[in-house]
């Protein structure tokens, strides 16, 4: 076997024992949990503040927040509402398990209803690193273009919730939904597909509702 492809092989394993790790503790807590990514600019940590707002008095929330540099995000997801963790990655394009472990033993899991760890802005590294979350939802936005689930299949086989951000653009750039939407389709027939425009709130309900789903079957794991 090529040393390389041996090498890869051993860290994603030694990732998914730390995300078996993750998974339980998040189970025992009853924690409903997501790993949201995007490219940069999609408009993940702008998601982030609409969600704990429009949360805020019925669930408590629970923030990870991975950069590359910086606590500007970890900063507004704080002042929205959520307890917040940032994770400053050092130059990593991606979280991995042991990073959000090391950031869920800062977080008061037991006071919290629903985590969301907010993962570095990359359609590509964070696909293939599972991070023991319930779920995996990636936010992808109008101006970027339709073309993004035939140049980036990985990300959008491997998600549940699929967010398409910015809507309110739509008149003004060069965007053909039923191209992107057939293209996601081709990859992923059950992901659930969310139109929105975080600026304006259209289609911040259905979101919040899906959220509020997720937190209900949770706590009703025995």
């Amino acid at each position: 076997m090529n040393r390389r492809v041996a090498v890869v092989e051993k860290i994603t394993k030694a990732n998914d024992r730390l995300a078996e790790v993750n998974r339980a503790l998040l189970a025992r807590h009853k924690l409903a949990s997501l790993n949201l990514m995007s490219s940069p600019g999609a408009g993940k940590t702008t998601l982030v503040e609409r969600t704990v707002a429009g949360l805020a008095g019925k669930y408590r929330l629970g923030v990870v927040e991975g950069d590359l540099v910086t606590s500007l995000d970890a900063e507004r997801a704080a002042a929205a509402g959520a307890e917040s963790v940032q994770i400053n990655t050092g130059g990593s394009c991606h979280l991995d398990a042991g990073m959000v472990g090391d950031a869920l033993g800062q977080l008061p899991l037991a006071d919290l209803d629903l985590l969301i760890v907010e993962n570095v802005g990359n359609l590509i590294c964070p696909a293939t690193f599972d991070l023991g979350t319930d779920h995996k939802v990636v936010v992808a936005s109008v101006p970027e273009g339709d073309d993004k689930p035939f140049k980036y299949p990985t990300m959008y086989r491997g998600v549940d919730v699929l967010i398409i951000n910015k809507i309110d653009l739509l008149p003004y750039v060069t965007f053909d939904m039923d191209r992107f939407r057939s293209g996601v389709a081709a990859l992923n027939e059950n992901v659930t597909v969310l139109p929105m425009s975080c600026r304006t709130g259209e289609g911040l309900d259905a979101w919040l509702n899906w959220l509020g789903d997720q937190v209900v079957r949770t706590r009703a794991r025995r």
